[in-house]
């Protein structure tokens, strides 16, 4: 009788196992960015960690799809209900979007897989200007006749709505000029084609390296954390916050990854573990110091809670902004 519920057992966990889910086919990964921005870059960090490790049975595959501010790679996901083999990158891009379009997606129709880090965002200028804090910056805006211009990557993104809040909260009028990218931003400042830009670390950290551009100060509520000098004598720590040099506003963006809508826990569970498996690796750790990403991994009803109240935030501030789709 021992030896016959020892074999049911052993029935038992092997089918248990068996019967857990893994891909059957190579796994999309949707990024709703171009080629080099930063959700290119972590969507690409993954794929060569888990190619790298082995974490994973079949490879990952990173397709761009840019158009629509994103919208189209959010369509895209929405029309793949029910199949496992797609995730979707996310920035803060994942409300905004359908905010400002009324596109008929909505991030509820996807399913949250979990968030990884949060970017952060800070005030650039070019490496020669006069500016040493952006008080400086905005004492000459008050002046100034055409406004400054101030760039960033995209029209009604993340970029444009900092220029907005910050430049209200100043009482200064602000010309945002939108580019494709947060990399093609930084080179027009470094040309001298605008005043400031306001990009993550990872988009005008090549430029600040060359002597091309430098950081006034970064928009979250603390200091960046890394101390390794990035310049001879600058560390991401040494920046000061935004903060510091008398501005209230803060924004931080999300780093994370959803699936489509309808797919199973056990699907679910697999691309969770996975990416837990990820940020475990040292790659990981490298990447997020190289990037001046802050870690922060949610998952679950924690992820979800936060989504609902960065929404909430969002739609308050694009409010603000004029942002919001009329119709």
């Amino acid at each position: 009788m021992k030896a016959f519920a020892l074999s049911v057992v052993a029935v038992l966990g092997a089918s248990g196992h068996a019967l857990a889910w893994e891909p059957t086919k190579p796994i999309e990964v949707v990024v709703p960015f171009g080629p080099g921005g930063a959700s290119d870059q972590m969507a690409r960090t993954i794929q060569g960690i888990v190619q790298k490790h082995n974490l994973s049975p079949q490879q990952l595959v990173v397709v761009n799809k840019p158009a629509a501010t994103g919208g189209e790679a959010m369509m895209d996901i929405q029309k793949s209900m029910r199949d496992p083999h797609k995730l979707l990158t996310t920035s803060s891009g994942i409300y905004m979007t359908p905010l400002s379009t009324k596109i008929p997606v909505n991030w509820r129709n996807f399913t949250p897989v979990g968030m990884l880090a949060q970017d952060e965002f800070l005030v650039w200028v070019k490496a020669d200007a006069p500016y040493k804090t952006v008080q400086d910056l905005f004492a000459e805006a008050k002046t100034a006749s055409p406004p400054l211009k101030i760039g960033g990557g995209g029209s009604k993104r993340e970029d444009d709505l900092i220029v907005f809040s910050i430049g209200n909260e100043a009482g200064v009028k602000l010309t945002y000029i939108p580019y494709k990218s947060g990399g093609e931003a930084s080179t027009q400042l470094a040309g001298g084609h605008v005043a400031a830009d306001t990009n993550n670390p990872s988009e005008d950290v090549g430029n600040w390296k060359g002597g091309q551009t430098r950081p006034l100060c970064v928009l979250s509520k603390k200091r960046i954390a890394y101390t390794a000098k990035i310049t001879a004598d600058t560390a991401w720590s040494d920046i000061p916050t935004c903060g510091e040099q008398g501005v209230k506003f803060t924004y931080n963006m999300l780093r994370g990854i959803f699936m489509p809508g309808g797919v199973t826990e056990e699907q679910k569970a697999f691309y969770v573990d996975l990416l837990k498996k990820v940020s475990e690796t040292p790659d990981w750790k490298e990447y997020l110091e190289r990037n001046a990403l802050l870690p922060d991994q949610r998952f679950g009803k924690d992820f979800e809670a936060f989504l609902e109240s960065d929404e909430t935030l969002h739609k308050e501030l694009m409010g603000k902004a004029g942002f919001l789709a009329t119709n």
